[in-house]
């Protein structure tokens, strides 16, 4: 049977035809823009007052390639200690006399309390290097306010880290470099500290603050970070106050910045040194400035030279030096006494952040939280005021009411329309996962989620458009067509820009700084509705002409909705691949589902603005059918794609454990594997043939056949361990670390307990890592009557609660030395004090080397061994 369509349907797949061409051009700019194509890297031979990133690239290799790994506890982290001095030590020696130029290499210990992944912990460490160069012009003095640049060295378990932190000390070491041959002398001292403990819980950092000489002249920092291994060098947080993103604002050669990335930031998995430079221990004014794509290589053994996305340290070099001049050059640069004794500074840090954000890396736009005040109210002003200006024919309070409803009517059905665009993608998710085996397909082939969720999100949105007719206007339109349709394009219209006038006003209240997303929305749209009223005149409503003159206003908007969006929803898929396993049978829906919304809000941001308008060419049931049948495609076809590759690998955790009885008895060894994303380790062995084969795992296993591996067993990863769901242990042997390792780490009494009045007693211990070799780090699980202990200034923190057991505190130490840790736990009873001891060692005897090996390419194992003993006291 043929197809028919009417001039109508035929002119409206002229109109989708047009919409496909326009933003598929724009997605093509915004992929070039966010992959840094318009950037071209110079050369490791360019002029010697430019930065290079073929030049800082080089540092990148010695540090990732040439040092094997960079881990606390491996000797590749002192081996890039000594090579960071050297090439400072070289930088110093090409200075000129007319610089001050000192190189402190400090060793770091401490212990303190925080709040990481929502989970309570302390952290006691020692002998962690942190090297800081400090440039002034000859003639500074030691207490003259500076500007700190910050970044670390270390990198996690697993990984080479070129990108976290590779690529960020090595932009460190070129900017040295670049400011002493450029003969730039910095007005103000610039201190640049290499730290070495930023991936144990932001422990350099904290050392820094709390010990070093120079901490108290700091009056603005920029951190340096990379969540992956290039794209944009977001600044993703700025603060205490306005003024640090002003100073971006107004100097980054490239912009790249959003104040709505504040929002987001903390639901984020992770953290940065921002924390303790400008909220924990320094409310210092800085920049929170993180490479965010190439995040499926990030905390991976991929993270290697090779996946430096060319551009990247290029465009973060320029940048960095062009705003370390202007916050050296800054009038608001104070050291910590004046900031603490100035009123004004104090004023200025409560009016609370700016609203800033780049157009396509070309400027930026910035304004303050006041200014957000009066800029963000004006849409609903013009929103309430709009229907006195209406098309209706008899003025009076009665008329502006009936008109004023109208209006609200077309909110609702815009509302709706953005609603529906969001649950449509999701119940199309939820209907797909109930036929396959496996979810995220889309993980590594991004655009199979465009091509999914997309068009049914489009169908959610035309919806209200096709029923509409159905609820007549309050407004008389008297029996004539052509008012009726001034009318409803009117209602419509106002509808859609009330909605997004709310939502401004909505995000200004609730004292978040993304309202310019909105906002730049209702004020495109306005000379778009201007620009639409001129044209009716000329070519009438029903012209095709007439809806173009509407769209042409808003195009500039729409690129950047794409843009942004755009941005988002790559850094959303590679972020999904390590945001953790939740509980089935839900945890498998999850990171669908999230997929399928943030589509929906972000297609509902991209094409919103169009719908009261170009809504008449595509609400058809024609159209809908087709973009249906496109989504029933998309999904048919996403199942046969894998959903891992070695540019898009699977994250896995693999942990050789030992439980021990005492310094040299192991009483029981098993493999303990976990996963971070929401295909189980069913999945994974059932994909990889040879390590099911090697654990004895047969096609019938299932999860209730299988040992648990239980969540104490992976103590030493606290508070990671929580993103872990359904773990597996398997039996191993214990031969190979009894030929390694004489000792074994185990907990003793150094002293006779003192016993106070009143029952309460001290318990003086002592933690010896054994013959271990790479120690990464130790955990401390104390459940009983704790009520002090010599950690963080005899500080506990909040208890924590695993899997229903009873509260316990935790505590993480780390750091190589030779002597054993002491300390001593105070109870306040009699009662029984139960401490667990978890330890993370790099080495792997060769079975487990072997059966590591045995993973395919498409899997990212992070291996160690872990040692656990438990003590009564």
């Amino acid at each position: 049977m043929a197809l028919r369509f009417s001039s109508d349907d035929v002119s409206g797949f002229k109109f989708l035809l047009i919409l496909a061409v326009t933003y598929g051009l724009i997605a093509m700019l915004v992929d070039s823009i966010i992959h840094m194509r318009f950037i071209k890297p110079l050369e490791i031979d360019a002029p010697l007052d430019r930065f290079s990133e073929a030049r800082a690239v080089e540092h990148v290799r010695v540090l990732a390639q040439e040092i094997d790994g960079r881990q606390e506890g491996r000797p590749g982290l002192r081996e890039a200690a000594q090579y960071i001095t050297a090439q400072l030590e070289m930088i110093r020696e090409r200075a000129g006399s007319n610089f001050r130029i000192e190189i402190d290499e400090t060793v770091v210990n401490g212990t303190f309390n925080m709040m990481f992944l929502g989970h309570s912990i302390s952290l006691g460490y020692r002998n962690h290097t942190n090297i800081v160069m400090r440039i002034s012009s000859e003639d500074s003095q030691d207490s003259d306010p500076s500007v700190l640049v910050n970044g670390h060295f270390d990198s996690p378990l697993g990984s080479p880290g070129a990108g976290d932190c590779g690529s960020c000390v090595a932009s460190m070491l070129e900017i040295a470099r670049l400011i002493v041959d450029s003969g730039w002398i910095p007005p103000r001292p610039v201190l640049l500290l290499f730290n070495g403990a930023e991936e144990l819980f932001m422990l350099g950092s904290h050392g820094f603050m709390k010990t070093h000489k120079w901490r108290d002249t700091i009056g603005a920092f920029i951190n340096v970070e990379a969540s992956g291994t290039g794209g944009p060098d977001l600044v993703c947080q700025s603060g205490p106050g306005s003024w640090p993103s002003q100073v971006y604002a107004q100097s980054a050669i490239y912009p790249m910045a959003h104040s709505a990335a504040q929002d987001v930031f903390p639901i984020i998995p992770g953290d940065t040194d921002f924390r303790i430079f400008s909220q924990d221990y320094g409310d210092i004014p800085g920049l929170d400035i993180i490479f965010l794509l190439g995040g499926y290589f990030y905390h991976t053994s991929y993270d290697t030279m090779e996946r430096l996305l060319p551009g990247s340290m290029q465009a973060r070099g320029e940048n960095l030096f062009s705003i370390i001049k202007a916050f050296t050059k800054s009038s608001k640069l104070q050291i910590t006494h004046e900031r603490e004794s100035n009123i004004s500074t104090a004023n200025q840090y409560e009016e609370g952040h700016a609203v800033f954000f780049d157009y396509l890396t070309l400027f930026m736009i910035y304004y303050t939280r006041k200014v957000a005040m009066l800029l963000h109210s004006i849409p609903i002003a013009i929103f309430l005021a709009a229907p006195v200006f209406s098309k209706k024919q008899t003025p009076g309070l009665l008329s502006w009411f009936s008109t004023f409803c109208d209006f609200v009517k077309g909110l609702i059905f815009h509302a709706t329309g953005i609603f529906l665009a969001i649950v449509f993608p999701i119940i199309f998710s939820i209907l797909r996962l109930l036929f396959t085996s496996h979810a995220m397909h889309w993980f590594a082939h991004p655009y199979l989620a465009y091509l999914m969720f997309v068009p049914c999100s489009l169908v959610g949105m035309l919806i209200p458009r096709i029923i509409w007719s159905s609820f007549p206007l309050s407004q008389d339109a008297s029996g004539l067509k052509s008012l009726k349709e001034a009318l409803s394009d009117e209602a419509r219209f106002w509808g859609a820009f009330g909605l997004y006038a709310m939502l401004t006003l909505g995000y200004l209240f609730a004292g978040l700084s993304g309202g310019f997303l909105t906002f730049s929305l209702s004020a495109s749209m306005l000379p778009g509705w201007v620009s639409y009223c001129l044209s009716v005149k000329s070519f009438g409503r029903q012209s095709l002409r007439s809806t173009l003159f509407y769209m042409l206003p808003i195009l500039p908007c729409l690129a950047y909705s794409v843009y942004f969006g755009g941005f988002l929803i790559q850094f959303m898929v590679e972020k999904m691949g390590m945001m953790g396993a939740l509980p089935p049978p839900y945890g498998f829906f999850i990171p669908d589902v999230v997929m399928a919304a943030i589509i929906g809000v972000v297609t509902g941001w991209c094409v919103g603005p169009l719908i009261p308008i170009c809504g008449r060419w595509l609400a058809r049931s024609s159209i809908l059918q087709v973009l249906l049948h496109l989504s029933v495609l998309g999904l048919a076809l996403s199942s046969q794609f894998f959903p891992y590759s070695a540019d898009a690998p699977k994250r896995v955790v693999f942990q050789h454990s030992f439980l021990t009885a005492d310094a040299n008895q192991v009483v029981d060894s098993s493999y303990d594997f976990s996963v971070l994303d929401s295909n189980s380790l069913l999945f994974l062995f059932k994909h990889a043939p040879d390590v099911a084969k090697e654990l004895h795992i047969n096609s019938e296993s299932s999860f209730e056949t299988a040992k648990t591996s239980h969540r104490g067993n992976w103590m030493g990863l606290f508070p990671v361990s929580f993103l872990f769901s359904r773990t597996l242990k398997f039996p191993a042997q214990s031969d190979g670390i009894l030929k390694q390792y004489r000792q074994f780490p185990h907990l003793s009494t150094y002293e006779p307990h003192t016993v106070f009045s009143g029952g309460s007693r001290r318990i003086y211990l002592e933690l010896s890592l054994g013959s271990l070799e790479e120690v990464w780090v130790s955990a401390l699980n104390i459940t009983g009557p704790l009520s002090s202990w010599s950690f963080a200034d005899n500080t506990l923190p909040a208890t924590e609660t695993a899997d229903g057991g009873p509260p316990s505190y935790i505590c993480r130490l780390s750091g190589a030395s030779p002597e054993n840790w002491t300390f001593w736990l105070e109870t306040s009873s009699s009662e029984d004090l139960r401490v667990e001891v978890a330890v993370i060692d790099q080495y792997m005897v060769d079975e487990a080397k072997q059966l590591k090996g045995l993973f395919p390419e498409w899997v990212d194992v992070v291996a160690y061994s872990g040692f656990l003993s438990s003590y009564i006291f």
